[in-house]
C-alpha cells in the first residue's frame, strides 16, 4: 500500500525524512531502502542512525562489513545491513537477520536480495533520480496499514 510520494530537493530534505523517519521507529521495525547506485540510500540510513545514536561519530556504509551495529539510547539495537554482495538470500542468515528481525530496528539496503524472506511489515522506501536534476529525488513508501498511521504527518505529494 503505497503511504507517500515525496519529492526531496537535496540532501537537507534527505536528512529530514531521516529524522522523521527515525522518530517513529520502534523494535521490529524494518525499513528496506530501495533504489539504484548513487540515489542516496546510504545518506537517508545515516540520517537516521545519527538522530538515534548522536554519538556516533562515524557512520560507515557496511558495503564491506555487509551489517553494522548501532545502540541507541532509547530503542533496541539498530542494525545498518548492505546486502549488495549477497550471493543468494540465505546468504543474509549468516549475519543474524532473522534473529534482528524479530526485537531490532533494521535498515536494509539492497533489500531485494533477500527475495521472499523480506517481511511482509517492512516499509519499503524507495529512491530514485529526477530527470533534469542530479540533486532532487522522488521517494515512495509503500508498507502495510501498521505502518500508514505511524507516518500519516507526511506530505504525499
Amino acid at each position: 500500500m503505497q503511504i507517500a510520494l515525496l519529492s526531496l530537493d537535496d540532501l537537507a530534505a534527505t536528512q529530514r525524512l531521516g529524522l522523521f523517519l527515525a522518530n517513529h521507529l520502534q523494535a521490529g521495525d524494518i525499513i528496506a531502502l530501495e533504489g539504484g547506485l548513487g540515489v542516496g540510500k546510504s545518506e537517508l540510513a545515516r540520517a537516521i542512525i545519527r538522530h538515534l545514536c548522536p554519538d556516533e561519530d562515524d557512520i560507515p556504509s557496511p558495503t564491506f562489513t555487509l551489517v553494522q551495529t548501532y545502540e541507541p539510547k532509547a530503542l533496541p539495537q539498530l542494525l545498518h545491513f548492505d546486502l549488495y554482495r549477497l550471493e543468494t538470500p540465505e546468504d543474509a542468515f549468516a549475519l543474524g537477520i532473522e534473529d534482528a528481525f524479530v526485537d531490532s530496528i533494521c535498515l536494509i539496503e539492497w533489500p531485494e536480495r533477500l527475495g521472499s524472506y523480506l517481511p511482509a511489515t517492512a516499509l519499503k522506501v524507495r529512491l530514485a533520480m529526477t530527470d533534469g536534476d542530479e540533486s532532487q529525488r522522488r521517494v515512495t513508501l509503500d508498507g502495510p496499514e501498521s505502518w500508514q498511521a505511524r507516518l500519516s504527518g507526511l506530505i504525499t505529494i
